[in-house]
């Protein structure tokens, strides 16, 4: 690899470990529940859905764009430049949660859904770039890279936030402070790791768009995507797997989104030992990302998929039955589920970058944008889903038993993934 392709890659892989910083800090572990005990009055019994309908129209939102900005910059560029707006627009919306006070909850929403939706629109055009950076031999452990360093990204903005910003001690006023300042951090923290992919990261070379006027440049992305119906028929595998792919990334969405609330309201953990879980998970997902990364170079993306599916249902088995299993092995059940999130978290960065180097591998070169658009919209469709079914489930039995949910989808996914014929499917993208 050349020097400068070398600097490319450390400019695409910077992103994967700023933006985690948002996704760790902002939706799985602190801001979440945050929002659910302070932000909604404690009085309410629907801080779930609350979150969830957060959650499901910035999901929304972003299933809807995706495909429609990715047909557009196949056609146009602009990869870097509108990875880089809605990185911006993110990161603004997120400082600006410093404003939200308890009780303010339409403004808590609307810049959740802003910040979220900008975040997921950057993912996947920070996913396009796959296409641009690797090969096939080398595309499955680029993308393991990206995904591990950014679990570091996530543990090392975690440990900032944690230890920096919000303490164990603070009284409840101060408490609310440190949150709302912790926001800040956060949206700095993804400006200034980001800085390589702004330097290093090249813009893909694209059309002239000085030759279109704005409105044909719209009418031509949209014309592209209402093709889309025939190049379904040219490339089913992908399709067929973007489908499988929604109904396992519910799971794993709702997971993301959930997993600080669920320890809120199931475990009776002291301050340390919530630091000690949450650090705990990065740790799992960044070694499980890299360790299932060298396993799929010999297994293949589809079957490490598979297996990371087991890995999350064995995981979380041991969590639903965690009573069961404290009193069966003598241990608190603290610890106990210490042990069982590192386990089901090894296979959760594994799980996303091999589904992403499925799509890169079933992806013509000349639709990357398209395509990886549509594996965004899927995945939101997915958040959406999951959302909805979990906080159902949640807020009107118990969180505990919304775990079901998402070993079903996992069950299913699992079920499926198996069957997709890969090798086909690599054939159709190279042939189209």
């Amino acid at each position: 690899m050349s020097k400068s392709s070398k600097r490319q890659l450390f400019g695409w892989a910077m992103f994967d470990v700023a933006n985690s910083a948002y996704t760790t800090v902002v939706v799985t572990v602190v801001y979440s529940a945050f929002f659910v005990s302070q932000i909604v009055p404690q009085q309410s019994s629907w801080g779930n859905s609350w979150w969830a309908l957060a959650m499901i129209l910035s999901s929304a939102m972003a299933m809807l764009l995706a495909p429609l900005l990715g047909s557009w910059v196949d056609l146009y560029g602009g990869k870097k430049r509108l990875l880089l707006i809605n990185m911006w627009l993110c990161a603004s919306a997120t400082a600006s949660l410093y404003w939200v006070e308890p009780g303010m909850i339409s403004l808590g929403l609307l810049l959740l859904i802003v910040s979220n939706s900008c975040w997921m629109l950057s993912e996947v055009f920070c996913a396009s770039f796959l296409t641009d950076i690797a090969d096939e031999s080398s595309m499955g452990w680029i993308s393991g890279l990206g995904w591990g360093l950014g679990y570091l990204g996530g543990l090392a903005s975690l440990v900032m936030v944690l230890f920096g910003v919000v303490t164990s001690v603070a009284g409840e006023a101060e408490y609310i402070e440190q949150n709302q300042w912790a926001m800040v951090a956060v949206a700095m923290y993804f400006i200034i790791v980001s800085l390589p992919t702004m330097i290093w990261l090249p813009e893909p070379r694209g059309f002239d768009k000085s030759q279109v006027c704005w409105r044909e440049v719209w009418h031509r992305s949209i014309l592209q995507f209402q093709h889309s119906w025939a190049l379904s028929k040219r490339l089913p595998v992908l399709f067929n797997f973007f489908i499988v792919f929604t109904i396992y990334s519910a799971g794993m969405a709702t997971v993301i989104k959930f997993f600080g609330i669920f320890v809120e309201a199931e475990l009776t953990l002291s301050a340390a030992e919530k630091t000690t879980v949450f650090l705990a998970l990065q740790v799992s997902a960044f070694l499980g990302s890299v360790g299932f990364g060298l396993l799929e170079s010999r297994l293949g993306p589809r079957l490490t998929v598979f297996l990371t599916l087991l890995w999350w249902l064995a995981g979380l088995v041991c969590i639903y039955q965690l009573q069961q299993l404290s009193e069966l092995l003598n241990t608190p059940e603290n610890t106990l589920f210490v042990v069982c999130t590192v386990v089901a978290g090894a296979g959760l960065g594994a799980t996303q970058s091999a589904s992403r180097t499925i799509v890169g591998l079933l992806t013509p070169a000349q639709h990357s944008g398209l395509m990886f658009g549509y594996w965004g919209m899927f995945a939101r469709l997915a958040a959406i889903i999951g959302s909805a079914a979990f906080a159902m489930v949640a807020d009107l039995v118990s969180t505990r038993q919304a775990l079901l949910v998402i070993m079903l989808f996992f069950v299913v996914g699992a079920a499926l993934v198996i069957k997709l014929p890969i090798e086909q499917g690599i054939k159709q993208a190279n042939n189209d």
